[in-house]
């Protein structure tokens, strides 16, 4: 970690909270679901599609996770009420996975089975490693029911990506978000070095495409994106049977070039009450991007 990074992350207890808002502008649609819903007719008019996140987790109380439950239940409402070109993600621990497994699994059969009925489509998104096995076992316990409109997400960082990978290949695959991974591992869990990840990414991605996976190929790193392109070309895949996601305000030059020359992306849109514990814990679990948040302090939004 760089000098820079370190400062900006020590220091951040001490940030004002108007500051951390003044960054959080660029990165989180806002506080309301109506604030989303403007950012996400913004992205859909460029050619874009998106999908919805709403910001919170590791709840503590099960009224906590039923509140959540209807939250995002009115987020697919309102994408189909306005004719957006979203779906939406969620963390299991924000239904009450550490709380309640059981509990967790009907409140995200019902947005599933909600979902569904409105032609749309939630992702389960992946936290820690602890959470890894459960995650899994109510995906599949989804499937298992017939309920294919849901996705899972790997994380390339993880050594165990790839038995994961190739179980649900072999249990009949689906659609799954390829990221690097954000939390904080141990080195025995989690590849540590830059080109391992990077190396990990694009061996997992051809795994995927060999399985017949449809894959969002979620990266900000110019150099994966380069060989998700050679890979996507040998495997002579068509623009629907992939697409590249993005968080919203990251790497914006590189969003657009993207989708310029002829490739789907979907970006990440958060937005709620929690986004400044968001904010926060993003740059604690991952300092390298702390100086490109810094710097964002001083210029203008592209």
């Amino acid at each position: 970690m760089s000098l820079l990074n370190r400062l900006v992350v020590a220091t951040l207890p001490f940030v004002p909270k108007p500051i951390v808002g003044a960054v959080a502008r660029r990165y989180i649609a806002g506080v309301t679901l109506e604030e989303a819903v403007v950012q996400i007719r913004s992205l859909n008019s460029r050619g874009f599609v998106a999908t919805t996140d709403l910001l919170g987790e590791y709840i503590t109380r099960l009224e906590e996770a039923g509140a959540n439950e209807k939250l995002i239940e009115s987020i697919f409402q309102t994408i189909g009420r306005h004719r957006l070109l979203s779906t939406a993600s969620v963390k299991l621990s924000q239904l009450g996975l550490l709380l309640d497994t059981e509990a967790c699994y009907r409140n995200v059969r019902s947005i599933v089975v909600l979902a569904e009925s409105l032609g749309n489509r939630l992702t389960i998104d992946m936290e820690d490693s602890s959470t890894v096995d459960a995650t899994w076992d109510i995906y599949y316990r989804l499937r298992s029911e017939g309920l294919t409109n849901v996705g899972m997400v790997s994380q390339a960082y993880l050594r165990r990506a790839e038995p994961d990978i190739r179980t649900m290949i072999s249990r009949g695959g689906g659609e799954i978000r390829l990221c690097k991974g954000i939390y904080v591992e141990p080195e025995s869990i989690a590849f540590k070095s830059r080109e391992d990840v990077r190396n990990n990414f694009s061996r997992l991605l051809d795994v995927m495409f060999d399985g017949g996976c449809r894959v969002g190929i979620a990266t900000h790193d110019d150099v994966l994106v380069d060989k998700a392109y050679g890979s996507i070309a040998r495997h002579g895949l068509k623009p629907n049977e992939y697409e590249f996601q993005m968080l919203l305000g990251v790497q914006e030059g590189l969003r657009n070039t993207i989708l310029s020359t002829g490739h789907s992306l979907r970006v990440y849109v958060p937005f709620g009450e929690h986004w400044y514990a968001y904010s926060v814990r993003r740059l604690r679990e991952n300092p390298q991007i702390a100086g490109y948040v810094f710097k964002a302090m001083f210029s203008r939004p592209a």
